[in-house]
């Protein structure tokens, strides 16, 4: 596996201008390369949802994308540029839980809870692709922003609702106040430890070199993963709490470990995608009723389109970045992390969820990473005619 995913890595390096210019996407490069060398086609890679490889990669995976992303919103930031990304997370991503949970129930044939699980785990946005547009200058910078913030909160605000329905679709007696304690425990702890260093940080009489200090962040992860696997509190609420906790105490040291941070969340990423692909075969697929796939197309083009759009009314946006924000809600990194949970976690019926999820996100990806382009390109080309416009324009 090693040797595959370093071959598949060197293609996407070499490829990577391209897939900037293009519709080509390296996510959907990992993802196909997974499948292709998985169990279902060539049998190269030798992998099963419930081997402990699959679990410690998607355990340390979820882990590293949650600390790196609660990096990148600081509280002052939020207090300052709160407005758009506000209307899509706190209206946008609850209809669009609401709307996928209808589709889940009236195509899937399952109970409220399961559906309600399955909207759980589609609700978050990815940031990595939805970089493909924030990176890109042609989009307005204010529906950059939005997909920025949006997709970098989103996966810490699902994960709550994703453990309670788990919880409660589990049909065993739930202690609700232990899971409480479990899902505040671990945004304390974050919370805590990040404090703490960073008082131990400031203090003068602790000098520390540049690149010492560039790794605190590293120190404060490996706390927080060992205290809350010591603990019980919940590891995954921790690292998005201390990542929040560190861009507003420590921006300074935030800001001189964010490069490295999104080089090891980008290769852990492609790494799980990679073993994501893997994990789905010709009979995973075969799995999913016509409702099902049904249902996986809707929650693409219906589900979060139309909750974007309702909650973007009075925004006063035009309404070709209003469409841009409501269709550019890739489901990724988070939705497969939280799926491979389901899939663990021993419900009934959690092999046939895992599929119908498998399926949603394949779509997702496929289709987002092959828009962006054209989108940008769009931009572009309507700015150009804009300015030629003005030129032309009697002064």
């Amino acid at each position: 596996m090693i040797i595959a995913f370093g071959a598949v890595l060197l293609v996407a390096i070499l490829i990577s201008g391209i897939a900037n210019r293009t519709v080509l996407s390296t996510a959907v490069l990992f993802l196909f390369a997974g499948f292709a060398l998985g169990d279902g086609v060539l049998g190269v890679i030798n992998l099963e949802a419930g081997d402990p490889a699959v679990s410690l990669i998607a355990q340390l995976a979820l882990f590293v994308v949650l600390f790196t992303d609660g990096q990148r919103i600081a509280v002052g930031d939020l207090r300052r540029a709160w407005r758009l990304p506000g209307r899509a997370l706190l209206f946008g991503m609850p209809l669009t839980f609401v709307v996928t949970a209808f589709l889940g129930m009236l195509l899937l044939g399952v109970p409220w809870i399961q559906a309600a699980l399955v909207a759980a785990v589609l609700a978050p946005t990815d940031p990595v692709l939805s970089s493909a547009i924030v990176g890109r200058e042609e989009i307005p910078g204010r529906i950059r922003h939005l997909l920025s913030v949006e997709s970098g909160l989103n996966d810490g605000l699902a994960l709550p609702a994703v453990l309670i329905f788990l919880a409660i679709a589990d049909g065993q007696q739930t202690e609700f106040g232990l899971l409480a304690l479990e899902l505040v425990g671990g945004i304390v702890l974050g919370v805590a430890v990040t404090l703490l260093v960073a008082l131990l940080v400031k203090l003068r009489f602790f000098p520390s070199t540049p690149l010492y200090a560039s790794l605190t962040p590293v120190a404060i992860a490996c706390l927080i993963f060992g205290i809350s696997t010591a603990t019980g509190a919940n590891l995954y609420l921790a690292a998005f709490a201390a990542g929040i906790t560190i861009a507003t105490a420590m921006p300074e040291v935030r800001d001189s470990f964010i490069e490295f941070g999104d080089y090891v969340a980008e290769v852990v990423k492609l790494l799980a995608l990679f073993v994501f692909g893997a994990l789905i075969s010709p009979a995973v697929l075969g799995d999913v009723s016509i409702g099902g796939y049904i249902f996986c197309a809707l929650t693409l083009v219906l589900a979060r389109p139309l909750a974007v759009e309702v909650s973007l009314i009075g925004s006063r946006l035009p309404w070709e970045e209003r469409a841009t924000a409501a269709w550019f809600g890739p489901k990724g990194f988070a939705s497969v992390l939280y799926g491979l949970l389901v899939l663990q976690s021993g419900l009934v019926d959690a092999t046939h969820l895992f599929h119908i999820i498998v399926v949603a996100i394949s779509f997702s990806i496929i289709a987002h990473s092959s828009t962006d382009v054209p989108i940008a390109r769009w931009f572009a080309k309507r700015e150009q005619e804009d300015r030629d416009r003005a030129a032309a324009s009697p002064t």
